[in-house]
């Protein structure tokens, strides 16, 4: 179990060519469960998601997106948005600038991994005016835009993954 789900990780790759073909509603959903059952801070579960099929929508983010036009041209994008009070009502300032962005981190990652898993390419896009984005939408002053996740069938298979550093460069065991 444990190898699958590691292979899976190191699977997922940031893919912005996609092929027109619609996601299944069902499949999208269950992206958003993935995302639900990420961990967060006293399980506040501070996140709402957006998921636009609309072109018109998506050709908004993109230009929200500092005109990264491959978001527009995915058949689908997640907009993962944390609600700061929700945090900050248990963990005051903490939870309003951190935790609700490490919660919603955690839900975006879910996402981008279960996407890999269905056989979906996805990109998480963090260049973005949020109240552009907001805009776009219609989103709620008390949501605040974390991640744009455009997503789709990849167009062609990612090529070979970037190295990462050395374990012993990252790691410390004390």
């Amino acid at each position: 179990m444990f190898d699958t789900v590691l292979e899976n990780i190191k699977r997922r790759a940031s893919i912005r060519r996609f092929r027109p073909d619609p996601v299944p509603t069902e499949l999208l959903t269950q992206l958003i469960e993935a995302a639900r059952w990420a961990p967060s801070a006293g399980n506040l579960q501070p996140w709402h998601f957006y998921v636009v099929t609309n072109a018109r929508s998506r050709r908004c983010l993109a230009q929200a997106a500092l005109n990264q036009d491959f978001v527009a041209r995915a058949p689908v994008c997640i907009v993962v948005c944390a609600e700061p009070d929700r945090s900050a009502f248990r963990y005051r300032e903490r939870g309003r600038k951190l935790y609700c962005l490490q919660d919603t981190a955690a839900a975006t990652q879910n996402i981008l991994l279960a996407a890999t898993a269905a056989g979906l390419g996805s990109c998480w896009v963090g260049a973005f005016d949020e109240d552009r984005v907001a805009a776009c939408l219609g989103i709620p002053r008390a949501q605040v835009p974390v991640a744009v996740i455009p997503l789709g069938y990849p167009e062609q298979e990612p090529e070979n993954r970037t190295s990462r550093r050395a374990l012993e460069d990252v790691t410390t065991f004390t």
